[in-house]
């Protein structure tokens, strides 16, 4: 299968499920997306994304070997938003390497402080730095200030769900 050009073909659901069910648990397979979703244009970036999330919902250990490029790439400035939330999606199912836990947490917090940021972006910002704050309790009164401060700036339904979810998980 030319990835690439199956990705192009369609952008569905349906299709993204079977590039997925090809992908399946082979190491290499997922390798090649993963070079498409961090290196590609736009538009395939954008496709990818949701792909790369369905693999990783069913085979997570194979992201381990590219986490930390896409956690580079999530850093990036001018880097599509779908990138970012993508990354974040899978991000937050998972036991965050020690060696990336620093750059994951200041990438949420600056995430979740910036006003222009996506809905998406800040709510699996807001679970990520939940997941930390088992390993880092000193963080939380400072992700109980950011929501209150987005709860105040951007209360939408998605925000109010979340935050409710996060500050229970954190008291």
């Amino acid at each position: 299968m030319d990835l690439r050009v199956e990705i192009l073909s369609e952008h569905s659901r349906a299709q993204s499920l079977r590039i997925a069910a090809w992908i399946g648990p082979h190491p290499e397979r997922f390798a090649a997306l993963i070079h498409l979703f961090l290196h590609d244009e736009y538009r395939v970036v954008q496709r990818t994304a949701w792909i790369v999330s369905f693999v990783a919902e069913r085979h997570p250990e194979l992201l381990a070997p590219h986490l930390p490029a896409m956690v580079a790439r999530m850093e990036e400035t001018g880097m599509p938003v779908a990138v970012r939330r993508n990354v974040l999606r899978v991000l937050q199912y998972l036991r965050i390497p020690e060696s990336l836990q620093g750059p994951v947490m200041n990438s949420c917090f600056a995430f979740l402080e910036d006003p222009l940021e996506t809905v998406a972006v800040k709510a699996f910002s807001m679970t990520i730095l939940a997941n930390l704050a088992k390993d880092y309790p000193d963080i939380k009164n400072e992700i109980r200030l950011l929501i209150a401060a987005e709860l105040e700036n951007n209360p939408t339904p998605g925000i109010r769900s979340r935050a409710r979810s996060v500050l229970k998980e954190i008291q």
